[in-house]
């Protein structure tokens, strides 16, 4: 009789042992054949602008590789606050798995996003940052690293005395604030011969404007340096327009094919272009590995390269500057940390 009890308890051990070794397994496969939701709220959805269409295009193409629903919402304008944040608290009452999130204000968005965490979805930086240290991931240029480059560039191109002017985006936002520091470092001495800084929101029309009214303001300006695409390319259209191409030389971050053809041109002497389809890429597989409790990355600097007209047509500079030619082809590789 205690022999078959022995037998007995033993059975019913490996019985218990097999069905727990087979909840895991059922719950893991539940987990990695989940799709999670995902919500992008980039700045805007503009399809002139490269910079923005090449980063929501790498974070939808992740989502179909990583198997996640994604929906983008976004304001029709970079600058507009107000609406971003409408979206942001529309997206809340979706409970999506997870928002990555392109703030336009340093400080506007963080009670929204306070109140997402607390709802129990993951917050996602994409691009830029707010005040507060809300969010699970970061993915973004380093945007110091950026405006150095662009002013160690600009320092070999001027005098002792020439006149700088800085035509920036959206005036307090992250990109704008960090990107104007980096290119002041850059500069070094020369950053005393900042006359002017003004602030376009992020409408090639207002830079071209202010541009014009600068070229006015300062008849002795030598350089017109642009912080983001909308900015550099209408301080660059105006130069053009007033024929100031031999005086004003013009540089900038961020890359479009007007850009390019403003290179061609000779308007355009250096562009610091950020990589980002990458950040887009890299912004939704990390939150997936997130959400699906792998390892992931914390942290993301997702790179930029300084382009002129000497090494623009060179291999991995054109993929940068032609983005969309590539993945029209094929996605050969998989963006790398």
């Amino acid at each position: 009789m205690k022999k078959y009890r022995k037998w007995m308890t033993a059975a019913v051990l490996l019985v218990l042992a097999a069905a727990v070794t087979a909840g895991f397994y059922i719950r893991k496969v539940q987990k990695e054949s989940r799709e999670f939701s995902l919500i992008y709220i980039p700045k805007v959805v503009d399809g002139t602008n490269d910079f923005w269409s090449s980063l929501i295009l790498g974070t939808e193409m992740a989502a179909r590789e990583y198997h996640a629903s994604l929906e983008i919402m976004a304001p029709s304008e970079e600058n507009d606050v107000e609406g971003q944040n409408r979206l942001l608290e529309e997206a809340i009452q979706k409970k999506p798995d997870a928002i990555l999130f392109s703030p336009s204000s340093f400080t506007e968005s963080d009670s929204l996003l306070r109140k997402a965490k607390e709802a129990g979805i993951h917050i996602v930086f994409v691009d830029s940052y707010t005040e507060q240290d809300i969010q699970d991931i970061t993915v973004a240029t380093d945007n110091i690293e950026a405006g150095e480059k662009l002013g160690e560039f600009a320092a070999g191109l001027l005098e002792p005395e020439d006149q700088i002017a800085v035509v920036a985006h959206v005036k307090g936002v992250s990109t704008a604030v960090e990107r104007e520091q980096g290119f002041r470092t850059g500069l070094g001495s020369l950053k005393k011969n900042i006359v002017d800084v003004v602030y376009c929101d992020s409408s090639y029309e207002k830079s071209y404007e202010l541009t014009m009214e600068l070229m006015e303001k300062y008849p002795n300006l030598k350089m017109v340096a642009g912080m983001n695409e909308y900015s550099s390319v209408g301080a660059a259209r105006a130069v053009k327009a007033a024929g100031a191409e031999e005086q004003i030389q013009v540089v900038g971050v961020d890359s479009s094919q007007e850009a390019v053809q403003l290179m061609e041109h000779g308007v355009f002497k250096g562009i610091v272009v950020q990589k980002a389809f990458k950040m887009g890429y890299l912004g939704v597989r990390e939150t997936v590995r997130l959400l699906g409790g792998e390892e992931y990355q914390k942290n993301i600097n997702s790179g930029c390269e300084l382009v002129t007209p000497e090494n623009m047509y060179s291999g991995e500079i054109e993929k940068l500057l032609f983005p969309f030619n590539t993945l029209k082809i094929t996605v050969t590789e998989t963006p790398q940390i």
